[in-house]
């Protein structure tokens, strides 16, 4: 039978894993420098990430429309048949990308901070 003393000592090891995932989290987390679309793996053009425009591409494969605004970046417009890259949320941080298969579009957030730190310990 679990004692009181038991679950006192779960909730601190659940504590303990929480802290050291979210801490984790933060150290990863890098901010972009810059936005490179690629179509049909040439790459389009590169975007500072902090400078709002809109970049319209249209190609034989079809129509997308990118957004940049506020440091981040989101596909407003384009006319492939199942809206996966409009639907995706906007993206600001190093190596996340948004993908349009149909179109063979990729936007991606590049640069930015390098860390030599993977993780910290103690």
């Amino acid at each position: 039978m679990p004692k009181k003393k038991d679950f006192i000592l779960i909730g601190v090891l659940l504590v303990i894993a929480l802290v050291g995932l979210a801490v984790t989290r933060l150290l990863q987390h890098q901010s972009g420098a810059s936005v490179t679309i690629t179509v049909c793996g040439e790459v389009y053009g590169t975007y500072p990430l902090n400078q709002s425009r809109e970049i319209e591409i249209s190609d034989d494969k079809g129509y997308n429309k990118v957004v940049i605004e506020n440091g981040s970046v989101h596909m407003e417009d384009a006319d492939c048949p199942d809206q996966y890259c409009v639907q995706h949320a906007a993206i600001h941080s190093s190596h996340e990308t948004i993908i349009c298969l149909p179109h063979e579009l990729v936007v991606e957030i590049t640069g930015g901070e390098v860390s030599d730190v993977d993780v910290i310990t103690q």
